[in-house]
């Protein structure tokens, strides 16, 4: 077997390793694909195959994918081009004619959302069901981190400024992700499988501003203003504008129930619980 991690660089990417090494899948089995190879040095040391990749070039994604069995694609980082990127994976996978599954991590209720954001996940997903290379998708709901690594500027503004409203989130860490690709990835039978992923308890923004509050001591509040006003605040601290909108409507699809997940598929795949917001808070807290 032979299973290639794309976008193995990032956060996600690099816990889906380790999360593999841990089932004991043979590190000469694992192929880790990523821009900056300098970053996977630790995981060539443990015998990972390391392979620079860039999903726009064609050719580095077709001998990424030689030999391959199972690949996992993580989702470009690049919005707007995400969908032309993806597209190059998954031809190169049906020409590599061998790959028994490509497991790709999608967004949260894709089907049925209507957040800016899911748009080009859909348009993937729906490459994924033209190409006929066997697919499972993984539907990844919010990182806990999206908040818990902003939690410096929170401090320092003593509050949490967003459009969610009392709406709620089934966050779940990046770790708990990982795992349940690990799951995914090592199993037979798993083509043609959906996966709704998400938090066991979910949570709301002033749920968040009270964990923050009560890890911390410092009182956090969470002030919910109009998504045009919210976008232009993330504008002002320097988050690019058309990134600003799609941020600010994400935080409509959260007040709308968009991000609530109620399967327990995540908590299937990885054998436990998956983290809480109150662990997550500490944990950043005590790191930061």
């Amino acid at each position: 077997m032979s299973i290639v991690i794309t976008g193995a660089t990032g956060h996600l990417g690099r816990h889906v390793l380790e999360a593999l090494l841990e089932r004991d899948v043979p590190a000469g089995d694992i192929v880790a694909a990523g821009r900056s190879v300098d970053k996977l040095a630790d995981y060539a040391a443990k015998g990972v195959r390391v392979v620079s990749v860039d999903y726009s070039d064609a050719a580095s994604v077709a001998a990424a994918l030689k030999g391959a069995t199972r690949v996992l694609l993580i989702s470009g980082s690049e919005v707007g081009q995400r969908v032309e990127q993806h597209r190059t994976v998954i031809e190169a996978a049906k020409a590599e004619g061998g790959v028994e599954l490509l497991a790709y991590t999608s967004i949260a209720n894709a089907d049925t959302t209507g957040m800016k954001l899911a748009d080009e996940h859909k348009a993937t997903e729906e490459l994924l069901r033209e190409s006929g290379v066997p697919f499972a998708l993984l539907r990844n709901g919010w990182y806990l981190e999206n908040y818990t690594e902003q939690l410096p500027g929170t401090l320092a503004q003593g509050a949490i400024a967003g459009s969610a409203g009392d709406g709620k989130v089934s966050g779940a860490s990046r770790q708990d992700y990982a795992q349940a690709a690990a799951a995914v990835l090592v199993a037979d039978g798993q083509a043609g499988k959906v996966y709704e992923l998400g938090g066991d308890h979910a949570f709301s923004m002033a749920d968040l501003a009270a964990e923050i509050t009560a890890a911390t001591g410092t009182d956090i509040s969470y002030n919910n203003m109009p998504s045009d006003d919210y976008a232009g605040l993330l504008a002002q601290v320097g988050v690019p504008q058309a990134f600003a909108e799609i941020l600010a409507d994400s935080d409509l699809g959260i007040a709308r129930g968009d991000l609530l997940v109620s399967t327990g598929d995540l908590q299937k795949l990885i054998g436990r619980p998956t983290t809480s917001l109150a662990e997550a808070v500490r944990s950043a807290t005590a790191s930061a």
